[in-house]
């Protein structure tokens, strides 16, 4: 697992050189705030979507065995869900610097 997250970051940051169309262009802070932000918001968001996947086949578990703990998995569905939305607000915070 630690092998591709590390492979995906390397793409990420090769992907970002190829399509940049000049080395001052890339280095400049304008440039590089856009790439933050977007880094950020991303990787909230893969991981986000990783833990609502994990915390929601284990709740359907639970819930397939004893229906009432239904209300109890939401909160923690719930929880994974903001780590989207904490890393939308430091992308917001970072464009707005």
């Amino acid at each position: 697992m630690k092998k591709r997250f590390v492979s995906f970051i390397t793409l990420l940051a090769g992907s970002a050189m190829l399509f940049a169309e000049d080395t001052a262009a890339a280095a400049s802070v304008g440039g590089m705030k856009y790439l933050a932000a977007a880094i950020s918001v991303g990787l909230a968001c893969i991981a986000g979507g990783m833990a609502v996947g994990k915390i929601g086949a284990a709740a359907m578990g639970a819930m397939s065995e004893n229906p009432e703990l239904s209300g109890k998995a939401l909160p923690f569905v719930g929880l994974a869900e903001g780590i989207c939305l904490w890393g939308m607000l430091v992308g917001v915070l970072i464009l707005f610097k």
